[in-house]
């Protein structure tokens, strides 16, 4: 058959680097070899069961029809009193915060508009503001913290919106309230939007003060907040996230989506809304057990390589630089640790830093030991 062209649009973009050592892994799993995966962002807990019970409850009562397009209404007026001054308008339930920052940038940008994003940073950003015809503009950071000087130099006459990501991913710096401060006085000096992903927001360690953006009031009529409810409450494949935003975006947002999904699963928000219900002990002791294993992950890797402590979400990003080969890049050097010691990383040129490796510390600590034992081994 004669070839058919496929839209520039899609030409442009890569898929998710983070999925491409998947064939590798199910090679070596045929091998019988016992692969470690510290590539998956995705917490080793289950599922909360009150969770679990509302989504069975859900289905037992049928709720499994078409809702609400912009979520339900009960759940969107929850979520909206987390928020001062804020209500259910505000917020747009969607298929994890995934979607919600695919349709953000759809709706942000027209063709050549440029978003800043400063990396290291998440894998889908820069190709989702591809996918709205815009152009990703990189800023580099200092020890993962944000350069504010570096981001202003970037801001041009096309620039439309500066991307925040806090907890950060895949480094786990954690932004200061200064730094968001300036990021706040930017965005109205050259009439920007703010898009700040906060799907790490409550894995804050060392009682650190983690500041929201939305904290600050200034800033709140250009802000655009994605919250998850994948890594708080282990509800990874339930695809449930959402946005927060000024209802006039909101709406855009709802217009958009009623052409995309229709409405997320229904059965899947009642149990989104059976999560916020619990009490926040949950979180509390999965946070505290989260910093002890940082600090486990910690120990072990800074025995191998240099590595900056992260202050939140469950990654270290760890330089190894000093074990690459001749010409070897992060990806290469990631190949190698998989067929040598069957454990997955990903490579730091994925997130726009090369020379770097991102390790999810979200795992049983026999698992995490015996990961770090192969390593060291090998090199």
């Amino acid at each position: 058959m004669k070839d058919l062209k496929l839209s520039t649009r899609i030409q442009r973009i890569e898929a998710s680097k983070t999925a491409r050592f998947i064939p590798l892994i199910e090679a070596l799993k045929r091998q019988g070899r016992p692969v470690i995966s510290l590539a998956i962002g995705e917490p080793a807990v289950d599922t909360p069961g009150p969770v679990v019970e509302a989504t069975k409850r859900a289905l037992d009562l049928q709720q499994t029809r078409y809702s609400d397009m912009a979520g339900l209404s009960a759940l969107r007026t929850a979520l909206a009193g987390r928020f001062a001054g804020c209500g259910p308008e505000n917020i747009v339930v969607f298929n994890g915060s995934k979607q919600a920052l695919y349709s953000i940038f759809q709706i942000l940008c027209d063709p050549g508009d440029q978003v800043i994003i400063p990396v290291p940073c998440w894998v889908s950003f820069a190709e989702q503001v591809k996918l709205a015809g815009g152009e990703p503009v990189f800023v580099g950071t200092r020890d993962h913290q944000l350069d504010l000087d570096a981001i202003a130099s970037a801001v041009t006459a096309k620039t439309r919106a500066i991307l925040v990501n806090s907890p950060n991913n895949p480094t786990g710096a954690v932004y200061p309230r200064r730094d968001l401060e300036g990021i706040s006085r930017l965005a109205q000096e050259h009439d920007l939007f703010v898009v700040a992903d906060e799907a790490y927001d409550f894995f804050v360690y060392d009682n650190l003060a983690n500041t929201s953006l939305f904290d600050l009031e200034a800033v709140r009529d250009r802000l655009i907040v994605t919250r998850s409810f994948s890594k708080h409450y282990a509800m990874t494949g339930f695809r449930v996230g959402y946005a927060l935003a000024p209802p006039a975006v909101a709406a855009a947002m709802v217009r958009l989506h009623s052409h995309l999904t229709g409405n997320v699963c229904t059965f899947a928000q009642h149990g989104a809304m059976a999560a916020l219900e619990m009490d926040d002990g949950l979180l509390i002791r999965r946070r505290a057990d989260l910093q002890r294993k940082r600090d486990l992950a910690f120990d072990q890797v800074a025995g191998i390589f240099p590595c900056i402590r992260p202050q939140g979400a469950f990654y270290l990003f760890p330089d190894i630089s000093g074990h690459l080969k001749k010409g070897e890049t992060s990806g290469d050097f990631a190949a190698r640790i998989l067929e040598e010691t069957a454990v997955a990383v990903v490579p730091g040129e994925d997130f726009g830093m090369d020379g770097h490796v991102r390790i999810c510390f979200a795992a049983p600590d026999d698992v995490l030991m015996e990961a770090f034992k192969r390593i060291r081994e090998v090199l």
